[in-house]
């Protein structure tokens, strides 16, 4: 209890002191969040050795693979921020303060969903089936969306946000940093408070993925939360800094898919060793080998698609170019 509550103090003051130094609204430098995102890992870093020389060699290595996990979900979950700005056409200088409260709420809730997650795998092993079958699925899923290359403009509001709106009523512009004001004597939101309410109902989607998959690498909560937190806290700055590189990482759902899908084996190879079946079960140096090296391949092959993309692109309009400028020439003789 002593180190739990060392640790909560500990990343609530982190929490508070990155809060005050980001309260006034400003447009976020590249320079900035480049400083911060570096902060953030350094510190997970320092965390994951600090298990390390206290002789949690096993902990320290679930540290480690928990945190680059949850540090890959949570980038495809920018994705999604990315479109729920969009959509609601957030000021610049309003979107720091959205994203420091869709991070605080993704805290609170995954802190709920561990407890609930430890206090059942405690009492029904059984469950690791559960957690392993939908990770499976969750990766078919994100393979099949990847395929289908859905367009960025298909996200929807959720009927619980759209019935908020409907029931309080939101004003036609933003307010600075208010979430509600008063008109004709009724109290309505702001399309700030819009905003936060879509990423905190989104953020409890975001957590179905991630705690299975976290509870897929170790079963103790303090990693789980740790991970989780370190991973989480960070989001913001990263969100600047690779908000407009984030379209470039197109085979990133394909490696999630893959990372998602071993750890589901994972996790019922596990069951399956639990229910006294003789199976192979993975070590955590096999799982954060294997989660390293699919997001580097990961990354190589969305770059060089990237580039192949440019380069066709970059033909056809210097054939379409060169095809205008024959046109041209042929209107001049005929003329």
């Amino acid at each position: 209890m002593t180190v739990w509550a060392l640790t909560v103090l500990g990343l609530c003051a982190l929490i508070a002191a990155d809060f005050f130094i980001g309260r006034k609204p400003h447009d976020v430098s590249i320079k900035e969040a480049g400083i911060w995102t570096i902060v953030w890992i350094v510190l997970a870093v320092l965390f994951g050795i600090g298990l390390l020389i206290a002789g949690e060699t096993q902990a320290s290595g679930e540290f480690f693979a928990g945190f680059i996990t949850e540090k890959s979900l949570s980038v495809d979950n920018l994705f999604v921020f990315i479109l729920i700005m969009a959509k609601f056409s957030v000021p610049s200088h309003l979107q720091q303060r959205v994203l420091l409260f869709g991070v605080l709420i993704a805290l609170v809730l995954r802190a709920i969903f561990i407890a609930a997650g430890a206090a059942v795998i405690a009492n029904f092993s059984w469950v690791f089936y559960i957690f392993g079958a939908f990770l499976i699925y969750t990766a078919w899923k994100l393979i099949q969306e990847a395929r289908a290359d859905e367009e960025e403009e298909d996200w929807e509001e959720n009927r619980l946000l759209k019935s908020i709106e409907k029931k309080f009523g939101v004003s036609d512009r933003y307010e600075g940093t208010k979430l509600f004001i008063q008109k004709n004597g009724k109290k309505i939101m702001t399309p700030l408070m819009v905003v936060m309410l879509a990423i905190g109902t989104t953020d409890v989607l975001f957590a179905m993925d991630s705690i299975p998959a976290i509870f897929g690498l170790t079963q103790d909560p303090y990693i789980v939360f740790t991970a989780n937190a370190f991973a989480l806290m960070g989001l913001r700055q990263l969100y600047f800094l690779i908000g407009g590189l984030l379209k470039k990482l197109v085979h990133l759902s394909y490696g999630l898919s893959v990372i998602l899908g071993f750890i589901g084996v994972k996790l019922v190879l596990h069951a399956l060793h639990e229910n006294g079946v003789h199976v192979p079960e993975i070590s955590i140096p096999v799982s954060l080998g294997v989660i390293c090296g699919v997001l580097i391949v990961t990354t190589i092959t969305s770059l060089m698609a990237n580039k192949k993309q440019s380069e066709r692109e970059a033909a056809e309009s210097a054939e379409a170019t060169e095809s205008g400028k024959d046109d041209a020439q042929k209107d001049s003789i005929q003329a």
